[in-house]
């Protein structure tokens, strides 16, 4: 590496792909400039290409001016799968792994022969690339700073439900993916469950006929009853509001305070106990123990 004024540059990894190393990369979720020279470059020398499907996956290579030996890896194979590439990797071979679009891996298959791959002491190495994730979350308008990905919920609508109950108290935004024929249940249930939020859905990200429709979960829902949806969607979904902290009132706590210390509880002890019942900070709860009725309250300014 070199170090030049405060700046940290790597140098540029040449002769990819290399032996023996299993190579991520992302391909394109709609617009298929959107893939990098490194990917061209991975891909048009890997010894192979595990793909989820070899037609689809063919047709891009084949558009690309890339040939490359394709093996199907998907979730109803990757068991049998996952020792063939493992043993191809072993014998030398730079094995690339790509899904249908955007990165392998995410909601696609990939995780588990990345761990195997480790597990077995092989070098991966993954090309960014597209992601529908991250395109649709920076550009919804909602907080990016922090979020979650659920991917697909449940397709059954009792199972569904019970992820969004679990998600309800979920304050960073929440990513979610649909299939279309199934994104009007989904927005009835976010309704009902989790309520009028702010949402962005995406659809068609990255193609000619890309939309955004929100901007909240009942206008989405009033669009697409009118407008059926079509092609995978991505939605991006409000957090849930911050709880408010606990009222604070001199009066009422003190009060409760006293007849704890009635009870025969010491200072210290109705002040844990009360913090405990309360959500109020024990220090605080303590000194107003301490604190003449007269005496202003310290939070308060004078």
């Amino acid at each position: 590496m070199v170090a030049e004024k405060g700046i940290v540059q790597e140098p540029v990894q040449e002769n990819e792909p290399a032996a023996g190393v299993l190579y991520l990369v992302g391909t394109p979720i709609g617009n298929l400039d959107d893939l990098s020279p490194r990917a061209r470059r991975v891909l048009a020398g890997a010894d192979r290409v595990a793909c989820e499907d070899t037609r689809r996956s063919g047709l891009l290579l084949h558009h690309l001016g890339i040939r490359a030996p394709l093996m199907s890896f998907h979730r109803h194979n990757q068991t049998a799968r996952i020792p063939q590439l493992l043993a191809a990797l072993e014998a030398g071979e730079a094995v690339a792994l790509i899904s249908d679009a955007g990165l392998p891996g995410v909601s696609d298959p990939g995780q588990e022969l990345v761990a195997a791959a480790r597990a077995a002491g092989r070098q991966v190495i993954c090309v960014p690339g597209p992601s529908a994730v991250t395109t649709a979350l920076v550009s919804s308008g909602l907080p990016s700073g922090r979020f979650c990905f659920e991917g697909f919920l449940p397709p059954k609508g009792s199972s569904r439900r019970q992820r969004l109950a679990g998600l309800a108290d979920e304050e960073r935004t929440i990513v979610l993916f649909e299939a279309p024929h199934r994104l009007l249940a989904l927005l009835e249930d976010l309704q009902a469950v989790l309520g009028d939020r702010p949402l962005q859905v995406a659809r068609e990200l990255t193609k000619r006929h890309e939309e955004q429709v929100g901007p909240t979960v009942t206008a989405a829902l009033e669009h697409f009853r009118r407008t059926p949806p079509q092609g995978e969607c991505t939605l991006v979904l409000g957090g849930a509001p911050a709880a408010a902290g606990p009222t604070w009132d001199d009066g009422a706590l003190r009060q409760e305070l006293d007849a704890l210390v009635t009870s025969g509880l010491s200072n210290r002890e109705a002040a844990r106990t009360l913090a405990e019942r309360s959500g109020h900070s024990r220090r605080e709860l303590y000194a107003l123990l301490h604190r003449e009725p007269s005496d202003p309250d310290p939070a308060e300014p004078l």
